[in-house]
């Protein structure tokens, strides 16, 4: 367990009190170890979603242990919640989350401006990004003027930029088409092979297998675990 970038034990999640509390999470441990492609998957109501939000320092736990980096989640603060969020988890939405009347360039430098990025850094690392997912002769376009795949290519862009310690993407070939959608995983296994590690959260099977680890909830507890063949 040393070596892992996340680490969650008995992890639990109540919304509501008395007879109108719904156990969202009943108990969850998970290792994630840095270098990891790992797909979290589960039919609606599963706790997917909420974990992945747990996850992200969006939400807090009702119960249980989350260190993220070596850091105990629960001992922070909001301001170093918020610090740690930024300098350590990069998002990708399926709704790509973009703002639209922005250019591709300060959205992907909007997280290093919250950061406290100096101007000319921020349009370094942003445009280095845009290179990365090729999008850096679209830098001065806004989202409307994309395609849905340049749009979610932009959103990798930008969960990238502050060079985070994981990337956590919510259904992020969900908007998109199927060959669309292959493209984006194609990105994933490049970034994967790089190094970096990566939480997905899916329901499509096709989207799990290109994981190096699958993890199924149902009911707010992990049913299964598999992981790819070597």
């Amino acid at each position: 367990m040393s070596g892992s970038l996340i680490e969650l034990q008995s992890i639990q999640k109540v919304y509501g009190e008395g007879d109108l509390a719904v156990e969202a999470l009943r108990g969850i441990d998970l290792s994630v170890e840095r270098g990891q492609y790992v797909a979290i998957m589960g039919p609606s109501g599963s706790g997917k979603s909420t974990l992945m939000h747990i996850l992200g320092l969006l939400d807090t736990p009702t119960g249980g242990s989350y260190r993220l980096d070596g850091e105990e989640v629960a001992a922070l603060s909001r301001r170093r919640l918020a610090h740690l969020r930024s300098r350590s988890i990069g998002f990708i939405f399926q709704n790509f989350n973009l703002l639209p009347r922005a250019s591709l360039l300060r959205n992907v430098e909007l997280p290093l401006l919250y950061a406290g990025v100096g101007r000319g850094e921020r349009r370094r690392r942003a445009r280095a990004a845009l290179e990365l997912v090729g999008l850096l002769n679209r830098q001065r376009h806004r989202p409307n003027e994309l395609s849905g795949g340049q749009r979610q290519r932009a959103a990798i862009a930008r969960a990238l930029v502050g060079e985070p310690a994981v990337v956590m993407a919510d259904e992020p070939t969900g908007n998109l088409d199927q060959v669309t959608g292959l493209e984006i995983l194609d990105i994933f296994d490049e970034l994967h092979r790089s190094g970096q590690t990566l939480l997905v959260v899916t329901h499509d099977q096709g989207v799990a297998t290109r994981a190096q680890r699958v993890v199924t909830l149902v009911d707010g507890l992990i049913q299964s675990e598999r992981r790819a063949a070597a």
